[in-house]
């Protein structure tokens, strides 16, 4: 029949549904593969590798993330309308440039452009080039430790000390003191504890105020700018223990935010703008951490993709025309002002394994997700079938519990009330995710 209908002028594809390769395993991806399942065409899903969630939505397909000419075959082969990257370790090892070099259409930047989140010195040096307010700073390595200790001195110890390259979330020290400061020196440099990723670091002033990420979809040029969603990096209540990739999030994050069309004045624009100029256009989501300070927004960083947990509740409210943004971006063809956002608001709460972030155990049976109400979302993130066919975890944070309503007080609730029925040994979650300010309702 393809031929046939080749031979008459006719797509034979036209007739079949789209097909979406997610890359990733984690709680990020399996909301971006939901988003993309939830349009009208009803699309078909494949993910590589996947989890035990997105193998609800498609097909698994065992391929590394950072395997560039392997997901390449894989999605010549699905012969698939769009790949949609994921993990930033995927965008930092090329698999974008190889998908465009196959005449694929993909949703992430190239290396070069995701170079603003893999190097935060060149993010860094983007920002300055570009205008963007941003906190002061100072980057070195071994041999300019020197310059390093001096700029430590200088802000007595109160500063951030920042791995400068991918670190899974994990590398940065907010430090109150000299002797912090200088031990998270010594962790990226001497311990080489974040291994190649701190062999250069970035130490910067330490700024005051609420933090808030912003997710601008990019076509290289133009942009739309989703909810503001705020999430919590640290692993205990009231922002105490270390750093993770995050326990929770919610959107949207409004409340003191300033008008979007500010933030894309005097960040997103002159920052697309610098990459553009740069001969580094940035195709995909520029994801834009911002404090809130009395003297205004600053940028903490740049992301070249999704960020997680926050994705988790982000993309339930851009509506189910947020495969068409992500096509339109990836085609270079984002025009008019988008799909209408969903009213109201998202909140999702991480069930962590035992021993997360530093050791989390993993194959303990996950029980109770049929439990949870229909119209509250699960996303896998650390999840897999062992040889019985059961639910076990396979990671970290395992779950994200997504409640929705029409404010964050309502979805905050359906959140945590649908949490209490999920179950596996170890357990644990933040029990404050998006508590917000007395008097604020949204």
């Amino acid at each position: 029949m393809g031929p046939l209908l080749a031979a008459l002028g006719l797509d034979p594809r036209q007739s079949l549904p789209m097909r979406i390769l997610v890359v990733g395993s984690g709680g990020r991806e399996h909301a971006l593969a939901w988003a993309c399942a939830r349009h009208g065409s009803a699309p078909e899903i494949v993910c590589a590798p996947g989890n035990a969630g997105t193998a609800e939505l498609g097909a698994n397909v065992a391929v590394p993330v950072t395997d560039g000419p392997a997901l390449t075959r894989l999605a010549r082969e699905r012969e698939v309308d769009l790949v949609v990257i994921g993990p930033d370790a995927a965008l930092a090892a090329g698999v974008a440039d190889a998908c465009h070099a196959a005449g694929l259409t993909v949703f992430g930047p190239s290396a070069a452009a995701a170079k603003i989140e893999w190097s935060k010195t060149h993010a860094k040096q983007i920002m300055d080039r570009a205008g963007v307010p941003t906190a002061r700073w100072c980057s070195g390595n071994r041999e300019s430790r020197s310059d390093l200790f001096d700029f430590i001195l200088e802000l007595d110890g109160r500063c951030v000390v920042k791995a400068d390259g991918l670190a899974a979330g994990k590398g940065v020290a907010v430090c109150d003191s000299r002797e912090d400061a200088f031990a998270a020196l010594a962790a990226c440099l001497n311990e080489r504890r974040f291994g190649d990723a701190g062999d250069a670091v970035v130490v910067e002033e330490r700024l005051r105020g609420p933090e808030i990420s912003i997710f601008a979809v990019c076509d290289g040029s133009r942009y739309r700018l989703l909810a503001p969603a705020r999430d919590y990096k640290r692993a205990h209540d009231s922002d105490h223990g270390p750093n993770t990739g995050g326990m929770g999030a919610y959107a949207p994050a409004d409340d003191g935010c300033p008008p979007l069309v500010e933030i894309a004045e005097q960040v997103v624009e002159p920052t697309l703008a610098a990459l553009a100029d740069a001969g580094t256009p940035f195709v995909g989501c520029l994801y834009v951490g911002l404090m809130l300070t009395a003297d205004g927004i600053r940028v903490l960083e740049f992301n070249a993709r999704f960020g997680d947990p926050e994705t988790q509740v982000v993309v339930p409210l851009a509506g189910p025309g947020f495969l068409d943004l992500l096509l339109a971006a990836a085609r270079g063809e984002l025009t008019g002002a988008g799909p209408p956002p969903v009213a109201g608001a998202a909140v999702v709460v991480v069930a962590a394994a035992q021993g997360y972030p530093a050791a989390p155990r993993t194959d303990d049976h996950i029980t109770g997700l049929g439990d949870i109400d229909d119209d509250v979302l699960c996303f896998h993130a650390g999840t897999a079938r062992d040889q019985r066919g059961r639910l076990v975890t396979a990671g970290g944070r395992v779950l994200g519990i997504v409640g929705q309503g029409a404010d964050v007080a309502t979805a905050r609730h359906r959140a945590y009330q649908n949490l209490e029925r999920v179950h596996f040994a170890g357990m644990w979650s933040r029990s404050d995710i998006a508590i917000l300010p007395a008097g604020v309702r949204r």
